[in-house]
């Protein structure tokens, strides 16, 4: 996408058949580009480590959602369960947890006993017993689902910005930015605030051709309070390149601790080292 359509123009793509993508969750607008830019939608898929396995995908089959992980593959039962104060999964004295019904938002959950299901952390039972309540995986994951049952990821319940009383998804907000024709990738942390306790910041990656200017910069801003509200980006840094891992990931981590001059902790997974030189704050 930040190649530009021209990129994807100098090759026969006539064999392509299928794109799929796992390990980052998607934004609808790459679904949109690929579809026009290289004839193809993109099946996005979720899944963990500890799963083993695709548990939610977008088949082959069936139509595609732009933003949605897509549905529960046949044999995997998904739910959402009612969150506590702190995002994770609400349980009870009594270790029961409350399975939400509908079109909603919650913490996504699995019925255990699929066949890939891990069997522990090593050396970490307690780590272990803490996934699961009440006969469900607990995934650590909010996740919403619309009323035919298409899942959309919002975020890790560990990594939700609380800012003045909302809880703000980073891939809510970095997939709205990416509307924007200008955009090509973005990265959204949290930063702390006096007033409010975090304001959002985003680091965006422009497309081929668009110079980062100030004025990009105030559009962006208003283009994001009019599809935000509240929860828009108080601040927008441009950046030439997004760090990344090297299965795609952008390392949210990294950016929050090299705008907070924190310790930048393990970059041995890290793809591009150099990256975030912002350019226009």
């Amino acid at each position: 996408m930040s190649a530009g359509p021209q990129e994807a123009a100098r090759h026969d793509l006539s064999a392509l058949r299928v794109i799929a993508s796992v390990g980052e969750p998607l934004n609808g607008e790459v679904v949109v580009w690929a579809n026009a830019t290289l004839g193809r939608p993109v099946h996005d898929t979720w899944w963990q480590t500890e799963t083993g396995a695709i548990m939610i995908a977008n088949f082959a089959g069936s139509e595609i959602r732009p933003g949605s992980m897509g549905r529960p593959v046949p044999g995997v039962e998904a739910g959402l369960l009612a969150q506590g104060r702190d995002g994770r999964a609400h349980v009870g004295h009594d270790g029961h947890v409350t399975v939400l019904e509908g079109a909603t938002q919650g913490e996504l959950a699995l019925r255990t006993g699929w066949p890939s299901m891990f069997r522990g952390y090593l050396a970490e039972p307690e780590r272990y017993a803490a996934c699961f309540a009440d006969g469900w995986y607990l995934t650590g994951d909010v996740v919403r689902r619309d009323e035919d049952g298409w899942y959309r990821f919002v975020g890790r319940a560990d990594d939700v910005i609380k800012s003045a009383g909302h809880l703000v998804g980073p891939f809510e907000v970095e997939s709205t930015l990416m509307r924007h024709p200008a955009v090509a990738e973005v990265g959204v942390i949290g930063v702390p605030d006096a007033t409010a306790g975090e304001v959002v910041k985003a680091f965006v990656t422009l497309r081929a051709g668009t110079e980062p200017t100030a004025r990009l910069n105030r559009e962006l801003l208003t283009f994001a309070r009019h599809e935000l509200g509240a929860v828009a980006p108080r601040s927008i840094a441009f950046a030439p390149a997004l760090p990344h891992t090297r299965s795609g990931k952008v390392m949210r981590r990294l950016l929050r601790a090299r705008e907070l001059g924190l310790p930048e902790g393990d970059l041995s997974t890290l793809e591009n080292a150099a990256a975030v030189e912002v350019v226009v704050s």
